[in-house]
């Protein structure tokens, strides 16, 4: 994989097929199920939101705000014409995502406004949905 750096921190997980819609994935530290709770697609929402989360905490510990609640929504559509087989020009994936951040906090607009600014630049899976990111996919058959 292009970018192969020491200082980044690598994840690995595998996915073990449980059923057609369900797959048991380890992260070597926990292990969950999709298709279970929820589907792919809102597990991918759900990833988003929780980084947003912790990315809004961090920036909040180092700019001296107090966060009293944040609620984050992220809302997507997808059209799963092409995941069924059926012609569409839409891509497979979502079609583009709406974030909201609802915060009580102990700061003014401005320094809310900041804030914001360094959660987006700082949050990596929102980067990930955001920006190119390279995958290769390989097959091994046994």
């Amino acid at each position: 994989m292009s970018g192969e750096d020491t200082t980044l921190s690598r994840y690995t997980l595998e996915g073990t097929r449980e059923s057609p819609k369900r797959m048991t994935v380890d992260t070597g530290e926990a292990t969950f199920e999709i298709g279970h709770d929820v589907n792919p697609v809102e597990y991918l929402l759900g990833s988003v939101a929780g980084c947003l989360n912790s990315t809004a905490t961090m920036v909040a510990r180092d700019m001296d705000i107090r966060i009293e609640e944040l609620t984050v929504t992220v809302e997507g559509g997808v059209n799963y014409d092409s995941y069924m087989g059926t012609e569409t020009d839409d891509r497979p994936g979502l079609q583009g995502l709406e974030v909201t951040l609802e915060i009580d906090a102990d700061a003014s607009d401005d320094e809310l406004s900041a804030w914001l600014e360094a959660v987006k630049a700082r949050c990596p899976v929102t980067d990930n949905v955001e920006n190119e990111t390279g995958i290769d996919v390989t097959l091994e058959s046994g």
